[in-house]
C-alpha cells in the first residue's frame, strides 16, 4: 500500500477520484515491480503477467440460463484432431510459468472458428435477459476480501458500474504501471467498449468485449458449449506446428505480412497501426493458422476454463497428461488474495516491449469477475465418442 499511497500523492487532484478505485484494482493487491531497462522496459517480457485485478463481486453464484440456444448446430466450429504435443514457452521471451514443457494429450474436439461476436453475444442477451458484470455495481464487502488487509474503501461514487478502458499515455511511461493506461470507466460494457458515448454499431463481427469469465461460462452454457481447457487451447492454437513460437510459425510479428492485430511502435503512446487497427479488429481479418483459427494471436485475450497456477506445470512434467483439468486451486505469488482463470493468445494492446502474448505459450491470469476492453472468448464442445 506504500506504493499506492506514493503515487496517490503525485497524481493532481483532478486525477485523483479516478485513480483511488484504478488504483485499488490495478495495485492495492500487491503488484511489484520487476527489474528495469531504459526506456521503462523490463528485462525480460513478463510485464503483463504482474497485471492485478482483484476480484470485485468474489464468488459468484453460478448463474442459471432458463433458455437455451436453439442452435447447437456445429456451425462456425472446427474439428481439432486428437494428439500430443509438448506443451509450454518456446523462446527467450517465455516467462517462468511457461516451464517446465511438457508433454500432453487432448481428445478431439470442436472450437469456435473466431471469437465470440457482438452479433452473436447480442442473441444470447435478447434470449435470455443476462446482465454482465461489467453492468453492475460492485460489492465492497466481496471486493474487499480479494485486497490486503485494512485496504481503505473507495469513495462510493466509484463502486459503479464500470469497467477498465484504455487510454493511451502521452509518452513513455512506467510499463509495470498499469493505471498509466487504464481507466476506470462508468459505463463501460459490452455495448459501450469505450465508455457510455460509444457504441457498436455496425461492428456485429468484432469480437465482444468486456466479458468477465463468468459472462463467457454463462454464454457457453446457454450455447450448449463449454470454455477451451488451457492445453486444448494451446493445442488449438499451435496449429500442428512442432515446438513453433506463434500460430503462423517462427516469423517475428513485425516481419513480412501482417498476422495479427497486436500495437506496432512505442507501447503505450504510438501505434503505427502497420495490422491496419488502432485497437480492435473484426473476426478474420488476418490469415487463420492451418487448422483453420483465426485470431489465435492478438485482437482480445481469450477467457480458458483452467484455475491459474504460477507452479501447475511443474506438478504435471514428467509424465504425457491426457486432457489435464489445469490447477485445481488458483494461485498467483504477485497476488495471493485473488483467485484467477487463465487467458490466453494476447491482444491489440500486445507490444513485444511489453508483452508478447501472441506467443502460443504465452499465459494471463485474472479474476473471473474481471472484464476489460480487450478481453473476449471462443468456445468448444467435446467431440462424442
Amino acid at each position: 500500500m506504500a506504493q499506492y499511497a506514493a503515487h496517490m500523492k503525485n497524481k493532481s487532484s483532478n486525477f485523483s477520484i479516478i485513480v483511488s478505485l484504478q488504483m485499488l484494482l490495478l495495485f492495492a493487491s500487491g503488484c511489484k515491480d520487476t527489474e528495469k531497462t531504459n526506456n521503462n522496459q523490463s528485462d525480460k517480457d513478463s510485464a503483463h503477467s504482474c497485471m492485478q485485478v482483484p476480484a470485485r463481486f468474489g464468488n459468484l453464484a453460478d448463474t442459471t440460463i432458463a433458455v437455451v440456444s436453439k442452435d447447437s448446430s456445429l456451425h462456425g466450429m472446427v474439428l481439432i484432431p486428437g494428439g500430443s504435443f509438448s506443451m509450454g514457452g518456446d523462446n527467450e521471451q517465455a516467462s517462468e510459468d511457461e516451464y517446465p514443457k511438457h508433454k500432453v494429450f487432448v481428445d478431439s474436439f470442436f472450437i469456435d472458428a473466431t471469437e465470440v461476436t457482438n452479433a452473436q453475444f447480442k442473441k444470447f442477451v435478447e434470449a435470455t435477459g443476462y446482465i454482465t458484470t461489467a453492468e453492475r455495481k460492485p460489492n465492497w464487502e466481496e471486493l474487499k476480501k480479494t485486497l490486503p488487509p485494512n485496504t481503505p474503501k473507495p469513495d462510493e461514487s466509484m463502486l459503479v458500474a464500470a469497467s477498465l478502458v484504455f487510454k493511451p499515455s502521452n509518452g513513455p511511461v512506467n510499463l509495470n504501471n498499469y493505471s498509466e493506461w487504464w481507466s476506470w470507466v462508468k459505463g463501460a460494457d459490452w455495448k459501450h467498449p469505450e465508455g457510455p458515448n460509444s457504441n457498436i454499431i455496425g461492428k456485429d463481427n468484432y469480437p465482444v468485449v468486456h466479458v468477465s469469465w463468468f459472462d463467457a461460462m454463462a454464454y457457453c452454457k446457454w450455447a450448449g458449449k463449454r470454455l477451451p481447457t488451457e492445453a486444448e487451447w494451446e493445442f488449438a492454437a499451435r496449429g500442428g506446428l512442432i515446438n513453433n513460437i506463434y500460430p503462423w510459425g517462427n516469423e517475428p510479428i513485425t516481419k513480412g505480412n501482417s498476422k495479427a492485430n497486436s500495437w506496432d511502435g512505442d507501447f503505450p503512446y504510438k501505434n503505427n497501426q502497420r495490422d491496419g487497427y488502432y485497437k480492435l479488429s473484426p473476426v478474420k481479418t488476418y490469415s487463420a493458422n492451418n487448422y483453420g483459427l483465426f485470431d489465435m494471436a492478438g485482437n482480445v485475450w481469450e477467457w480458458c476454463s483452467d484455475w491459474y497456477n504460477n507452479q501447475y506445470y511443474s506438478t504435471i512434467a514428467n509424465q504425457e497428461t491426457k486432457n489435464p483439468l489445469g490447477a485445481t486451486k488458483s494461485f498467483d505469488p504477485q497476488d495471493p488474495y485473488t483467485p484467477k482463470k487463465v487467458l490466453r493468445g494476447g491482444s491489440f494492446l500486445c507490444n513485444d516491449s511489453y508483452c508478447s502474448g501472441y506467443r502460443v505459450a504465452r499465459r494471463m491470469k485474472s479474476s473471473p469477475d474481471t472484464g476489460l476492453e480487450h478481453t473476449g472468448f471462443r468456445c468448444v464442445r467435446s467431440k462424442k465418442k
